[in-house]
């Protein structure tokens, strides 16, 4: 019987390709462990799934100049320590990275330990935690073909991103149930990320009384971002965060609108979700949603947005867009060759696991 470690963090996106994977590694026999921190988003994600769940400490690397990074390279040492004693008492046979801060000090540990590592990077250019992990990995995958020329060609693999099954579950009349919605009207679907939107709710919310004369809005907004002034317009429902009931909220859906994390609009394009991307600006990024959404503009899967150009009158017309060229945008997305992810990443797995 054969023992992996998981590990990745900070967002959903570095949490639920993870979680896509557990069913076949279950399947297959495999002995499963994770290692987040102790109050990141994956630890209550990683717990519904009844997978022992171990916490490190975490720093976080900046591109900038902050008093925290002094401190945080302490907190980065000690998660190092940490991960060394816990990969030694769980003795892995193989490690499977997705990315986030935490996964730094485990990737390291497991390169010191002998162990063959795995990582995955899902946007367009790898983001630091995983450029700091590469050369202590035995294969890095990813997702858009664009990235073969950032990763050292002898270890780069592509494989696209697991996609979890539960997503093409969904049933469009439970959906419209859960937000007491009617099938004679279209439905726009919002999601800010994981973290929530600030720009979207508030160009969502702008523009509310518009949008609803056309469409019904399944408004999911983020956590503590509810706003109870709006509870009860007929048409508009709001969620904070949303698991189970995801996949029959996409199932109703008839437009898309979503931040461009790599995880996110690679489930929207496997479920053929006509969408509106609103990419997180490169301002307060490194530019990966940038890059990731005008990949898919480009293929022809989504129409962009970018926040500079986030106003009510853009945002509708945007809507608009896409709704009356919705067919034009589930051609696109029908004609790309289903992505097999999950099984490819499945197929490493068990290959350096053997090792």
């Amino acid at each position: 019987m054969k023992t992996i470690l998981l590990t990745g963090g900070g967002t959903a996106g570095h949490v639920t390709p993870n979680i896509a994977l557990i069913p076949r590694l279950r399947e297959l026999g495999f002995v499963i462990h994770y290692i987040g921190t102790k109050n990141g988003i994956e630890k209550q994600l990683i717990e519904r799934e009844n997978i022992p769940y171990h916490s490190i400490s975490a720093g976080k690397l900046r591109r900038y100049l902050d008093a925290r990074n002094f401190s945080d390279i302490f907190r980065i040492v000690h998660g190092f320590t940490q991960a060394i004693g816990l990969i030694k008492r769980i003795k892995p046979d193989v490690v499977f990275s997705k990315g986030g801060f935490v996964s730094c000090p485990v990737v390291w540990a497991a390169w010191l330990l002998r162990i063959p590592v795995i990582i995955h990077e899902s946007d367009m250019t790898p983001g630091l935690a995983n450029r700091l992990s590469q050369p202590f990995a035995k294969k890095i995958c990813y997702t858009f073909p664009e990235t073969e020329k950032y990763i050292q060609k002898h270890k780069g693999k592509f494989t696209g991103i697991p996609i979890r099954s539960e997503l093409f579950s969904g049933n469009a009349d439970t959906g419209r149930k859960l937000c007491g919605f009617t099938a004679s009207k279209p439905v726009i679907m919002v999601i800010g990320g994981s973290l929530g939107s600030g720009r979207i709710n508030e160009a969502v919310r702008t523009s509310l009384n518009t949008l609803i004369k056309r469409y019904q809005i399944c408004h999911i907004c983020g956590k503590g971002n509810l706003d109870k002034t709006l509870t009860g317009i007929k048409g508009y429902v709001q969620f904070e965060y949303v698991n189970e009931e995801q996949p029959h909220l996409f199932a109703m859906a008839d437009v898309v609108v979503s931040r461009a994390g790599a995880t996110t609009i690679h489930e929207i394009l496997a479920l053929k979700k006509p969408n509106l991307l609103i990419p997180y600006p490169a301002t307060y990024s490194r530019g990966d949603q940038i890059q990731n959404a005008r990949s898919f503009e480009k293929q022809g899967f989504s129409c962009v947005l970018e926040e500079e150009n986030l106003k009510t009158e853009s945002f509708i017309e945007s809507i608009n867009k896409v709704f009356n060229d919705r067919n034009k945008y589930i051609r696109a997305m029908s004609a790309r060759s289903q992505e097999k992810g999950t099984e490819r990443i499945i197929n490493l797995i068990v290959e350096y696991a053997g090792k």
